[in-house]
């Protein structure tokens, strides 16, 4: 019993001891009562109300009816500017959609599959890691898409900014420029492709593709000339397997994988070609 006690008495305390801290962090209000006159509304010697109520004549004593109850509301010259709670709602929806966009309509696909066929053929598994191979297709997609981006920019985000186009316009002329790209990058057929699909008509021109057709198009194209680049590159390195298996088999060395032997041979002819220079240069001029 003594224990109960001594614990009940231990809450009460630590409960004193909360409501205390309670009443020291709230801010201490001041109450005050002013002797004001019956007539008079508010706590001051000033009439809110210089006029009875129903006694206007005209627009001018009604306005003076009730000066201090007016409302004036002044309108900020920003003239337009997208408030601070949109601007993060649109920055987070961007996030949330940058790795699609990144990927389905930019050169990022085309890059990151060519530097996937060299690591390939070069045999070195894990070298470069994934890591440096996607950080330098990102770097390569900017590169690429710098003018299109810097369009976007000058024609959708600065006249959105300013207010001097309306959001639906700010769409349109936001994926103008990316339209205007994918549709160098992509073939006649693989558009037709999809407008039979869709059951549509096109009349042979970009504003007469819709962007739900475009960007499947373009995405085929991209993994075609991927891999033809990367049946290229893989050239080389194949013809140096076929010489090691070759000799070795003739030395009678069956047992040793040709791949130990020749990957050696391959980092060589990569680094005397200068390949990276090669494959990223040429990689990059297919875009222009």
């Amino acid at each position: 019993m003594e224990k109960k006690f001594a614990g009940e008495k231990i809450i009460k305390r630590i409960c004193l001891l909360l409501a205390v801290g309670i009443l020291c962090i709230i801010p201490r209000m001041d109450a005050r009562a002013t002797t004001v006159d019956s007539n008079l509304t508010g706590e001051t010697e000033t009439r809110t109300n210089i006029e009875e109520p129903g006694s206007a004549q005209t627009a001018e004593d009604l306005q003076e009816l009730n000066i201090a109850n007016s409302l004036t509301i002044t309108h900020s010259g920003d003239n337009g500017q997208v408030n601070g709670t949109l601007k993060i709602l649109i920055t987070l929806t961007l996030i949330a959609l940058a790795p699609t966009l990144l990927i389905m309509m930019t050169s990022f696909t085309r890059v990151i599959i060519v530097l996937h066929f060299t690591r390939a053929a070069l045999n070195t598994q894990t070298a470069p890691p994934n890591q440096v191979l996607i950080g330098l297709a990102l770097f390569l997609t900017f590169f690429i898409m710098r003018p299109t981006l810097t369009e976007v920019y000058n024609e959708a985000v600065v006249p959105f900014e300013e207010g001097t186009i309306t959001q639906d316009e700010f769409f349109e002329a936001g994926i103008k420029p990316f339209r205007q790209f994918m549709y160098g990058q992509t073939q006649t057929s693989d558009v037709r492709l999809f407008i039979e699909i869709s059951g549509e008509e096109w009349d042979g021109t970009l504003d007469g593709i819709p962007l739900t057709v475009l960007v499947p198009a373009f995405i085929i194209g991209e993994l075609r000339q991927a891999f033809i680049m990367g049946f290229v590159i893989y050239i080389p390195f194949i013809v140096i397997d076929m010489v090691v298996a070759s000799t070795l088999m003739s030395m009678g060395m069956m047992m040793l994988p040709p791949t130990t032997i020749s990957m050696p041979f391959k980092i060589l002819l990569f680094v005397l070609a200068d390949g990276w220079n090669l494959i990223i240069g040429n990689l990059v001029k297919t875009f222009y």
